[in-house]
């Protein structure tokens, strides 16, 4: 039998490794990346190409002056039928090429540690990779696996991430409870409720205590991308007018400034087209100087860069009640006071589809909120101001606890090896 397993939550915004020691029944260590690939612009194009991942990545960006090819969020284009492969400089990826990549990173580091070359695995799923479309969530699934068998692991199980979270939660408590779930990611909201108990640690078969799971493809991305349409865009030239015909005025498309919200489609907005498609507009609206901001963010791969300044924004908020949105970065200028109150205006409709799914859910599994003992919250997105009162509007009489947003779920993960016991 393996000495050891590794939990593995490849996360959209983070990533994460449990090292669990099973004749130590523990885990010895947990090892978290950011989910983000840079690939290097090497002038010879016959070698092969150089590519970091994580903190690695951003550091190599960076320093090479945010040149090359730089992807994050990769987790999003798992479930996308309409994404088949990417052309970086002179080699093509397809989404479990990518995926490879990160996971790889993980396990070498992982493997460092131990000194062995550890090939079994739990790695954790959202309940949806995308809504509840059963076609997309199956490549999803299959894509991950390829990903993973690509990485080097040749014994694999697959957990929903809040049952990981919850299993990392029962560790803590001394009682039976009956516990709601929500991990709130980068990519999507997943809850699931679940009785725990401490004395069933390790028990073999946990099926008939996990009572429901469900969730929705809204994370702290989506926050970010409404964030980026309201208050980003319009330094990057959203409602600016050109000339369509002499004498007409028109408006440009709205769909070149929700390309630059989104990262799942920033990461493949630098096609030929588009880019002359932006010059051309720049041309005839007399060369707006804030239009002209779009074609220094995609020409120079800014993107990044301004979804740092917008998640400086948004932790900020999570303690502050308003804080300065500021980015400066090639003659672009964005200085700007941001609320609490605006912020929450911003991100009100994505909070109000996770608030009308957790409905949805509740009722739809007859769960009586009276009858839930408490609440675990975890993933970044769980930070959110906003996101903590709408559970405690919701449960005001249930207690709400969290562990470490960030590693919950792997260290959760890492405690699922009764999946290889029934398999």
């Amino acid at each position: 039998m393996t000495k050891y397993l590794y939990g593995i939550d490849f996360g959209t915004t983070n990533s994460a490794l449990s090292i669990y020691d099973d004749e130590k029944k523990e885990i010895i260590a947990t090892i978290t990346v950011p989910s983000i690939l840079y690939f290097k612009d090497e002038a010879n194009e016959t070698e092969s190409i150089t590519h970091y991942v994580g903190e690695e990545a951003i550091n190599a960006y960076i320093n090479d002056g945010m040149k090359g090819r730089f992807m994050k969020s990769v987790k999003r284009v798992l479930p996308r039928t309409s994404f088949i492969e990417t052309r970086v400089f002179t080699k093509k990826y397809n989404a479990s090429d990518l995926v490879t990549l990160i996971l790889k990173d993980l396990k070498l580091k992982a493997d460092k540690i131990i000194g062995y070359d550890c090939q079994k695995a739990v790695i954790g799923r959202p309940v949806f990779f995308d809504d509840e479309s059963t076609a997309k969530d199956a490549l999803a699934q299959k894509r991950l696996n390829k990903a993973a068998e690509n990485a080097g692991f040749t014994d694999i199980r697959f957990q929903f991430e809040p049952i990981g979270a919850a299993f990392a939660y029962e560790q803590t408590i001394t009682k039976k409870e009956r516990v709601l779930v929500a991990d709130l990611g980068g990519g999507t909201t997943d809850f699931t409720y679940l009785e725990l108990d401490p004395a069933k640690v390790g028990s073999k078969d946990r099926k008939n205590d996990i009572l429901a799971t469900g969730g929705i493809y809204i994370g702290g991305d989506s926050f970010d991308s409404s964030f980026m349409w309201d208050q980003g865009t319009p330094h990057f030239g959203k409602d600016t007018l050109y000339e369509a015909s002499p004498g007409k005025m028109l408006t440009v498309p709205n769909s070149y400034f929700s390309n630059i919200c989104s990262w799942e489609q920033m990461n493949f907005f630098n096609g030929i087209k588009v880019r002359n498609d932006i010059q051309t507009y720049y041309h005839y609206s007399k060369q707006d100087p804030k239009f002209k901001n779009l074609i220094t963010l995609t020409d120079h791969n800014l993107g990044y860069s301004v979804f740092q300044s917008i998640e400086k924004t948004k932790v900020a908020l999570s303690k502050n009640d308003d804080a300065p949105f500021v980015y400066r970065n090639m003659d672009i200028e964005i200085d700007q006071n941001v609320t609490l109150e605006q912020y929450n205006k911003i991100i009100q409709k994505d909070l109000r589809k996770i608030s009308m799914y957790l409905d949805e859910f509740l009722t739809k599994n007859k769960i009586n909120p009276a009858e839930i003992d408490s609440l675990f919250l975890t993933g970044g997105t769980s930070m959110v101001a906003a996101v903590k009162d709408l559970f405690n509007s919701r449960f005001p009489e249930v207690p709400v606890n969290s562990g470490d947003n960030f590693i919950s779920v792997a260290k959760g993960l890492a405690y699922s090896g009764y999946l290889f016991e029934n398999a």
